[in-house]
Protein backbone atom coordinates (compact mmCIF):
# COMPACT_ATOMS: atom_id res chain seq x y z
CA UNK A 1 0.00 0.00 0.00
CA UNK A 2 2.97 2.20 0.79
CA UNK A 3 4.73 1.51 -2.38
CA UNK A 4 1.38 2.45 -4.44
CA UNK A 5 1.02 5.94 -1.99
CA UNK A 6 4.37 6.58 -3.32
CA UNK A 7 3.94 5.77 -7.09
CA UNK A 8 0.90 7.55 -7.46
CA UNK A 9 2.24 10.93 -5.99
CA UNK A 10 5.41 10.53 -7.96
CA UNK A 11 2.81 10.11 -10.95
CA UNK A 12 0.98 12.91 -9.64
CA UNK A 13 4.02 15.05 -9.05
CA UNK A 14 5.15 14.34 -13.01
CA UNK A 15 1.70 15.14 -14.46
CA UNK A 16 1.76 18.80 -12.60
CA UNK A 17 5.04 19.33 -13.75
CA UNK A 18 4.58 18.16 -17.33
CA UNK A 19 1.41 20.38 -17.01
CA UNK A 20 3.76 23.36 -15.50
CA UNK A 21 5.95 23.39 -18.84
CA UNK A 22 2.81 23.37 -21.15
CA UNK A 23 1.54 26.20 -19.88
CA UNK A 24 4.48 28.21 -19.96
CA UNK A 25 5.20 27.03 -23.46
CA UNK A 26 1.38 28.30 -24.51
CA UNK A 27 2.62 31.13 -21.89
CA UNK A 28 5.60 32.04 -24.23
CA UNK A 29 3.74 31.32 -27.65
CA UNK A 30 1.10 33.52 -26.56
CA UNK A 31 3.96 36.42 -26.08
CA UNK A 32 5.84 35.85 -29.35
CA UNK A 33 1.98 36.09 -31.40
CA UNK A 34 1.34 39.35 -29.25
CA UNK A 35 4.64 40.96 -30.61
CA UNK A 36 3.99 40.00 -34.30
CA UNK A 37 0.37 41.43 -33.52
CA UNK A 38 2.50 44.50 -32.73
CA UNK A 39 4.38 44.34 -35.53
CA UNK A 40 1.14 43.62 -38.02
CA UNK A 41 -0.25 46.80 -36.36
CA UNK A 42 2.63 49.30 -37.31
CA UNK A 43 3.21 47.41 -40.67
CA UNK A 44 -0.57 48.18 -41.69
CA UNK A 45 -0.04 52.03 -40.93
CA UNK A 46 3.37 52.00 -42.13
CA UNK A 47 1.55 50.00 -45.75
CA UNK A 48 -1.19 52.57 -45.98
CA UNK A 49 1.22 56.13 -45.76
CA UNK A 50 2.69 54.84 -48.57
CA UNK A 51 0.47 54.89 -51.47
CA UNK A 52 -0.57 58.44 -49.78
CA UNK A 53 3.34 59.19 -50.34
CA UNK A 54 3.75 57.80 -53.37
CA UNK A 55 -0.27 59.72 -54.89
CA UNK A 56 1.35 63.01 -53.50
CA UNK A 57 4.72 62.78 -55.28
CA UNK A 58 3.05 61.64 -58.40
CA UNK A 59 2.42 65.55 -59.51
CA UNK A 60 6.13 66.22 -58.69
CA UNK A 61 7.77 63.42 -60.22
CA UNK A 62 6.30 63.02 -63.97
CA UNK A 63 9.14 61.44 -65.31
CA UNK A 64 9.96 59.28 -62.36
CA UNK A 65 7.47 56.47 -62.81
CA UNK A 66 9.73 53.66 -62.43
CA UNK A 67 10.72 54.67 -58.97
CA UNK A 68 6.76 55.12 -57.77
CA UNK A 69 5.73 52.06 -59.50
CA UNK A 70 8.85 49.77 -57.74
CA UNK A 71 7.70 51.72 -54.62
CA UNK A 72 4.34 50.46 -54.35
CA UNK A 73 5.21 46.69 -56.26
CA UNK A 74 7.46 46.30 -53.04
CA UNK A 75 4.39 47.61 -50.77
CA UNK A 76 2.24 45.38 -52.36
CA UNK A 77 4.72 42.30 -51.80
CA UNK A 78 5.28 43.22 -48.32
CA UNK A 79 1.35 43.92 -47.68
CA UNK A 80 1.00 40.24 -48.90
CA UNK A 81 3.78 38.77 -46.86
CA UNK A 82 2.50 40.48 -43.91
CA UNK A 83 -0.72 38.87 -44.14
CA UNK A 84 0.79 35.77 -44.61
CA UNK A 85 2.61 35.68 -41.97
CA UNK A 86 -0.16 37.05 -39.87
CA UNK A 87 -2.42 34.04 -40.66
CA UNK A 88 0.82 31.80 -38.85
CA UNK A 89 3.53 34.04 -37.08
CA UNK A 90 5.19 30.40 -35.34
CA UNK A 91 6.30 29.84 -39.32
CA UNK A 92 9.67 30.42 -39.68
CA UNK A 93 9.29 30.91 -43.70
CA UNK A 94 6.46 33.34 -43.37
CA UNK A 95 8.29 35.27 -41.03
CA UNK A 96 11.66 35.20 -43.33
CA UNK A 97 9.68 36.07 -46.16
CA UNK A 98 8.09 38.77 -44.45
CA UNK A 99 11.44 40.40 -43.80
CA UNK A 100 12.51 39.85 -46.95
CA UNK A 101 9.87 41.75 -48.65
CA UNK A 102 10.45 44.71 -45.78
CA UNK A 103 13.39 44.74 -47.21
CA UNK A 104 12.84 45.50 -50.62
CA UNK A 105 10.59 47.76 -49.17
CA UNK A 106 13.15 49.70 -47.60
CA UNK A 107 15.16 49.65 -50.66
CA UNK A 108 12.35 51.21 -52.64
CA UNK A 109 12.16 53.56 -50.40
CA UNK A 110 15.74 54.54 -50.13
CA UNK A 111 15.62 54.74 -53.73
CA UNK A 112 12.40 57.00 -53.90
CA UNK A 113 14.10 59.44 -51.26
CA UNK A 114 17.24 59.57 -53.09
CA UNK A 115 15.36 60.57 -56.80
CA UNK A 116 12.72 63.02 -54.12
CA UNK A 117 16.22 65.35 -53.23
CA UNK A 118 16.28 66.24 -57.48
CA UNK A 119 12.77 67.91 -56.79
CA UNK A 120 12.63 71.10 -54.35
CA UNK A 121 8.86 71.62 -55.17
CA UNK A 122 8.70 68.37 -53.99
CA UNK A 123 10.74 68.67 -50.71
CA UNK A 124 8.42 71.99 -49.54
CA UNK A 125 4.98 70.57 -49.90
CA UNK A 126 3.26 70.27 -46.89
CA UNK A 127 1.56 67.15 -47.43
CA UNK A 128 4.75 65.24 -48.53
CA UNK A 129 6.83 66.24 -45.49
CA UNK A 130 4.07 65.43 -43.09
CA UNK A 131 3.80 62.02 -44.76
CA UNK A 132 7.55 61.58 -44.78
CA UNK A 133 7.13 62.40 -40.92
CA UNK A 134 4.47 60.44 -39.86
CA UNK A 135 6.65 57.47 -42.06
CA UNK A 136 9.91 58.51 -40.36
CA UNK A 137 7.56 58.07 -37.00
CA UNK A 138 6.39 54.67 -38.43
CA UNK A 139 9.48 53.55 -38.70
CA UNK A 140 10.37 53.86 -35.15
CA UNK A 141 7.57 51.99 -34.02
CA UNK A 142 8.41 48.72 -35.97
CA UNK A 143 11.89 48.80 -34.89
CA UNK A 144 10.75 48.79 -31.60
CA UNK A 145 7.77 46.31 -32.10
CA UNK A 146 10.18 43.89 -33.75
CA UNK A 147 12.57 43.98 -30.99
CA UNK A 148 9.79 43.17 -28.62
CA UNK A 149 8.95 40.49 -30.58
CA UNK A 150 12.49 39.21 -31.60
CA UNK A 151 12.92 39.15 -27.41
CA UNK A 152 9.16 37.12 -26.96
CA UNK A 153 10.42 34.99 -29.90
CA UNK A 154 13.80 34.12 -28.24
CA UNK A 155 12.71 33.29 -24.85
CA UNK A 156 9.93 30.94 -26.40
CA UNK A 157 12.78 29.27 -28.52
CA UNK A 158 15.38 29.03 -25.35
CA UNK A 159 12.31 27.17 -22.71
CA UNK A 160 11.38 25.13 -25.82
CA UNK A 161 14.95 23.87 -26.48
CA UNK A 162 15.65 22.77 -22.53
CA UNK A 163 14.80 19.59 -21.14
CA UNK A 164 12.39 18.71 -20.02
CA UNK A 165 10.85 21.17 -21.59
CA UNK A 166 12.12 19.73 -25.12
CA UNK A 167 10.18 16.51 -24.16
CA UNK A 168 7.08 18.32 -24.01
CA UNK A 169 7.37 20.44 -26.80
CA UNK A 170 7.76 17.32 -29.10
CA UNK A 171 5.18 15.96 -27.49
CA UNK A 172 2.62 18.81 -28.27
CA UNK A 173 4.40 19.84 -31.34
CA UNK A 174 5.51 23.10 -30.39
CA UNK A 175 7.68 24.07 -32.99
CA UNK A 176 10.30 26.66 -33.04
CA UNK A 177 10.29 29.96 -34.78
CA UNK A 178 12.31 32.37 -36.30
CA UNK A 179 13.25 36.28 -35.44
CA UNK A 180 11.97 38.97 -37.71
CA UNK A 181 15.24 40.40 -39.31
CA UNK A 182 16.44 42.39 -41.91
CA UNK A 183 18.96 40.96 -44.57
CA UNK A 184 21.44 43.69 -45.05
CA UNK A 185 22.88 46.51 -43.38
CA UNK A 186 21.65 49.01 -45.34
CA UNK A 187 17.93 47.80 -44.72
CA UNK A 188 18.31 47.85 -40.89
CA UNK A 189 18.80 51.69 -41.05
CA UNK A 190 15.59 53.16 -41.13
CA UNK A 191 15.21 55.40 -44.27
CA UNK A 192 16.69 59.01 -43.96
CA UNK A 193 13.74 61.70 -44.72
CA UNK A 194 15.82 65.13 -45.49
CA UNK A 195 13.61 67.96 -46.70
Amino acid sequence: MGTTLIGLIVIAAAALYLTLIYNRLVSHRNQFRNGFAQIDVQLQRRHDLIPNLVESAKAYMDHERNTLTAVMDARNNAVSAQRDAAADPADSNRIQRLGSAENMLNKALANFYAVAENYPELKANETIQQLMEELSSTENRVAFARQAYNDAVMDYNIFREQFPNNVVAGLFAFKPTAQLELETQEARQAPRVSF
